[in-house]
């Protein structure tokens, strides 16, 4: 019996996938294709060993003609059950995973307005996997469907009310794999009922949000309309005053479309140390005392904590603050400077347990009697095999 999925992560210029085994959880073979449109585009195949290979043509078509390519060699392909790919974006249409078809597409490309610099690239691996494995169902899920259960109270912007009617302007957050999977992961940590739990979560990486989520399903998010929205994050600036975008634009005698390309590509900790959008420089720069380090981990650390308080509003409780993503999984220092900034909330570091829970390991790094930090390992590729496998 065939029980693996294929999940699929398209982007601009590169093509993610992993090949996940549905019954033990164990991924069978993975890689990703780089520099997808140029001429020097490559594959890497991870197994026991990594394999490079060079691709032509150089598109996501030839990226996912070599990967079933490769599957075939190996003698995986016939394992395949079906075929998960990440989408970013289905606006309000779709609020679970969702059989991909023609219509579906359609609906896909209709949300490329709302994620101009992600849809496109989902599209383009969808249709590559479809035309190279015809035979097999192909599931879209969604990072906006976890959230279609927040209240107009919590999507609404107010604006005039006929811009949503109209063409959709509210909020729809994003990062809803992960932030689905690691609260039930930390249901079962702190043995609660996912159907009577109440957790803030905070995904960080490169991209960053937090999320407010009671019984298992999303109250309230950071991220908007587009994931520009909310936190500080890699290059991304987060919430801005929007009267900043013309007066950017006249400043710097630049078009509004420059200023959003500006806050999506060169802001956040980029833009504040100029030095790097990676945390870990930033972290190994601080420590020597480069001032724009330390500005930018401030700054992110503040923003950050501010989040978590005002999600804390949209819930009764908070049975635990759930640190994910690289950062939340690997960054002592950002999760020691944040529960220093939350102890209105209750909430008091326990230091030695926060400075072992690194590297894949997960558990609360809060003391006994406080309210409850803890960091879980995401795995946004299971959740989408899981979804997807739910079809079978």
């Amino acid at each position: 019996m065939k029980s693996a999925i294929l999940v699929i992560n398209s982007g601009s210029s590169s093509l993610k996938f992993s090949l996940i085994d549905i019954n033990s959880r164990a991924v069978l073979i993975s890689g990703i294709a780089e520099k997808l449109g140029f001429s020097d585009a490559f594959l890497t195949i991870k197994t026991s060993v990594k394999e490079r290979f060079n691709l032509s043509p150089t598109n996501h078509a030839g990226a996912m003609e070599k990967i079933l390519s490769v599957l075939h060699q190996l003698q995986l392909s016939n394992s395949i059950a079906a075929v998960g790919h990440r989408v970013v974006h289905g606006g309000e249409q779709f609020k679970t995973a969702t059989l991909i078809d023609e219509t579906v597409i359609s609906v896909i490309e209709k949300c490329i307005s709302y994620a101009p610099l992600h849809n496109p690239a989902h599209l383009e691996g969808i249709k590559a996997a479809m035309t190279f494995a015809p035979t097999i169902p192909h599931v879209a899920v969604f990072d906006t469907a976890f959230h279609q259960t927040l209240a107009p109270e919590a999507f609404l912007y107010a604006v005039p009310y006929d811009l949503y009617k109209k063409h959709g302007v509210r909020r729809y957050g994003f990062h809803g794999t992960s932030h689905r999977y690691v609260c039930q992961e930390a249901a079962k940590l702190v043995e609660i009922d996912i159907e009577n739990s109440s957790f803030i979560t905070a995904h960080l990486g490169n991209g960053a949000s937090a999320a407010a989520i009671l019984n298992g399903k999303s109250v309230d998010t950071s991220m908007g309309f587009t994931p520009l929205e909310g936190l500080v994050m890699g290059t991304r600036s987060g919430d801005i005053d929007p009267a900043l975008v013309p007066y950017i634009a006249n400043s710097l005698n630049i078009s509004a479309e420059q200023v959003v390309e500006m806050l999506n590509k060169k802001s956040g900790l980029l833009g504040i140390s100029e030095l790097s959008s990676d945390l870990r420089e930033l972290q190994e720069a601080a420590s020597s005392g480069h001032e724009g380090a330390i500005l930018a981990i401030d700054v992110f650390v503040h923003r950050l904590a501010r989040y978590i308080g005002a999600l804390s509003v949209s819930l009764p409780r908070i049975d635990a603050l759930i640190f994910t993503g690289g950062i939340g999984e690997n960054s002592t220092l950002i999760r020691e400077k944040t529960i220093q900034k939350l102890q209105v909330l209750g909430f008091e570091l326990d230091s030695e347990r926060n400075q072992q829970i690194i590297g894949g390991q997960q558990g609360i790094i809060t003391k006994a009697s406080s309210t409850k930090a803890m960091v879980v390992g995401t795995n946004e590729e299971l959740m989408i095999a899981l979804d997807t496998a739910s079809f079978l």
